[in-house]
């Protein structure tokens, strides 16, 4: 299994206040990717779309394959993957991006 990090590319970020795109390519050659954010980069996006008058003025917040953590780092993200993968819930927490 190889997991690709967007985070890791920037230059910098925020472990506790943003969010990042993961793919996972698993043995037989699938990708699939999802959303990590975390709890309080949740909070920042409401309260900047009440500001920008986006999504209802901060009513309600639609991110399709959302994985919230705690905190962004490859660690807790490895972490997750593999509770996702042994808990047979990867089809309902990430997208397909191609299967083998």
């Amino acid at each position: 299994m190889k997991i690709w990090c967007e985070f890791e590319a920037w230059p910098s970020y925020d472990p506790l206040d943003d969010n990042s795109d993961v793919i996972v390519t698993l043995e037989d050659g699938s990708r699939w990717a999802a959303l990590f954010a975390t709890y309080q980069n949740i909070k920042t996006l409401a309260e900047k779309n009440r500001q920008t008058g986006e999504c209802l003025s901060g009513r309600y917040l639609d991110i399709p394959h959302l994985i919230l953590v705690e905190e962004l780092s490859r660690p807790l993200v490895e972490a997750v993957v593999e509770d996702i993968l042994q808990s047979g819930m990867l089809e309902l927490c990430f997208e397909c991006l191609e299967k083998k």
